[in-house]
């Protein structure tokens, strides 16, 4: 198994921003949403256990999942997304076991936003955290997803607090800028990740 970077942030903190730089350096990057997206394709297990508890109104036109229903039901019932996450967690961590023993980079970073809500953060060897302030995570939040100032911070709420996240971080990326601006540190933590997992010490 590679040496395993787990990167988190809160939302609209910039977590993808931080993975492309990684990326540019030949780094190969797991990421949960995507994994999480492809174990509820159309034609999958998973999906067909979604329609059959909440019926054809969880599926779009093009019969993939309506995320946006799916996401109000689970905001609304807890014990909905309880059922959700004991039916997708599994799936979702096979095939991220599957893809890092399949990485051919020196070490992985493997993009988890909810790393600490699920307690995940004992199958890393290091946890980067991409920190910005909550003025900008809401901000930044409100003009990707198109959504209300109250909605904007009832996510966050759902989320762990930054303190909380800080709390669990081996290394830190202050995104408060822009894009650019993270790359020396990307770079810099680039080669302590390369000397690290060349030793295998974190």
């Amino acid at each position: 198994m590679p040496f395993t970077v787990a990167l988190t942030g809160g939302i609209g903190s910039g977590k993808s921003t931080v993975a492309n730089a990684f990326s540019a350096f030949n780094i190969e990057i797991i990421d949960a949403d995507v994994i999480a997206r492809e174990v509820v394709k159309p034609g999958t297990s998973a999906l067909q256990a979604i329609v059959k508890r909440h019926g054809e109104s969880i599926l779009t036109a093009e019969g993939t999942l309506y995320r946006a229903r799916l996401r109000e039901i689970i905001f609304q019932q807890p014990q909905e997304k309880n059922w959700l996450n004991q039916l997708l967690h599994p799936l979702i961590n096979a095939r991220t076991q599957q893809l890092k023993t399949q990485a051919l980079s020196p070490y992985v970073v493997w993009v988890v936003p909810l790393l600490i809500e699920n307690g995940l953060q004992h199958q890393a060897d290091r946890v980067l955290v991409v920190d910005v302030d909550e003025t900008i995570q809401l901000q930044r939040t409100r003009q990707r997803d198109g959504v209300s100032l109250s909605q904007a911070k009832s996510i966050l709420a759902a989320q762990v607090s930054r303190e909380q996240r800080l709390a669990w971080a081996d290394d830190i990326i202050d995104n408060s800028g822009t894009p650019d601006q993270v790359l020396p540190r990307v770079a810099e933590l680039h080669q302590r990740y390369l000397s690290m997992a060349a030793t295998g010490r974190d």
